[in-house]
């Protein structure tokens, strides 16, 4: 087993990283939380396939297990679905000393988050990540949300697990498109931490690879992650980093009302960024190498539209007008560079 560890201010937590962790689940927790009651949250994806096993190993191990499932999909991210959740667990008896877990992919992480964050203001909680984009990326580092009508993650808390769980054999059940999407955020972080994670990901060049390889994709990508984090809780400084691609891939996304993945545009959102701002256009080969070598999009109609501009303008990252960008100096040397909406305009 490969242990990660986040040691925070206020915190610490281990990411662990193994394949057959999925039978593992009820002495996992139990090595970390005594007997207690529990919200086991998924979706109608992963529910099928492993909430049955989940609820029996918590149970076997003492613990009182409420199960809910939530409709697949960004709809299901919404603080009406936080409002239900809590609702359900409140008339369920649920104390401050009860828990919360996620049993899934990014959007299951996010809401189950923001649910143990407002619970009687904050309740234990434990991330089982089932998606690539979970595994190597949005279970890790605290950072929740749900969206508001058009507004991507707007309503959201930093609230860290008490544990991560990352098992590859969740991945075997995933689609190669929904693989795929996961393995963009890879690229991202590749490119963020420096050439020999680079050089790594540039011998991914199937979807068999990232089978193949997940595992240690998802060690490289949450120790980087987690170093980043460890520097900035809340996103005050280098933190930002991580939103390389996502300023104009969450416009892109929402534009795309679910013709696009999350991960597919952030590749998109990268390749775009780095275009903009790279003089001889390097860096940006060597992204667009890395994302068609697997069939990630690189490219979009939407970039540059009234409404993506509309959109950029709800960012978080808009500070009167002003937008971090995050680019590439070089390869493992990411830079944040202020721009005004309007040049930004201008030069997309």
């Amino acid at each position: 087993m490969t242990t990660v560890k986040v040691k925070l201010t206020h915190k610490n937590y281990d990411v662990k990283i193994e394949k057959g962790l999925h039978q593992a689940i009820g002495e996992q927790v139990r090595s970390v939380w005594q007997p207690r009651k529990v919200v086991l949250i998924t979706d109608s994806n992963v529910g099928p396939l492993y909430l049955s096993s989940a609820q029996g190993q918590l149970e076997k191990a003492g613990f009182e297990v409420l199960p809910v499932e939530v409709p697949a999909g960004e709809a299901s991210k919404s603080l009406t679905k936080v409002g239900e959740i809590i609702s359900q667990m409140a008339q369920a008896g649920f104390t401050r000393q009860d828990g919360v877990i996620s049993l899934g992919g990014g959007m299951v992480g996010d809401l189950s988050g923001v649910v143990a964050s407002l619970y009687m203001r904050g309740i234990a909680f434990i991330q089982i990540a089932t998606s690539l984009t979970a595994q190597v990326d949005s279970s890790v580092g605290g950072k929740t949300a749900v969206n508001l009508g058009e507004t991507k993650n707007i309503a959201g808390t930093f609230y860290q697990p008490d544990l991560v769980l990352v098992d590859s054999d969740y991945l075997d059940t995933l689609t190669d498109r929904d693989l795929v999407e996961g393995y963009g955020e890879v690229v991202k972080t590749s490119a963020l931490e420096g050439q020999d994670f680079f050089n790594f990901t540039g011998k991914i060049r199937s979807v068999q690879d990232i089978r193949d390889h997940a595992p240690e994709l998802s060690e490289r990508s949450i120790a980087y992650k987690a170093k980043v984090v460890m520097g900035d809780e809340k996103e005050a400084g280098q933190r930002q980093f991580l939103n390389f691609g996502h300023t104009f891939g969450h416009a892109i996304e929402l534009l795309s009302h679910g013709s696009l993945r999350h991960g597919e545009a952030v590749a998109i959102g990268m390749v775009t960024v780095t275009r903009v701002f790279e003089a001889e256009g390097i860096i940006t080969q060597a992204l667009i190498d890395r994302l068609q070598a697997v069939g990630l999009p690189i490219s979009s109609d939407l970039v540059g539209t009234p409404l993506f501009f509309q959109h950029m303008i709800n960012d978080k990252k808009n500070r009167g007008g002003v937008i971090n960008m995050v680019a590439l100096a070089q390869v493992g040397q990411p830079i944040i560079v202020p721009k005004p909406l309007d040049e930004i305009r201008s030069m997309i």
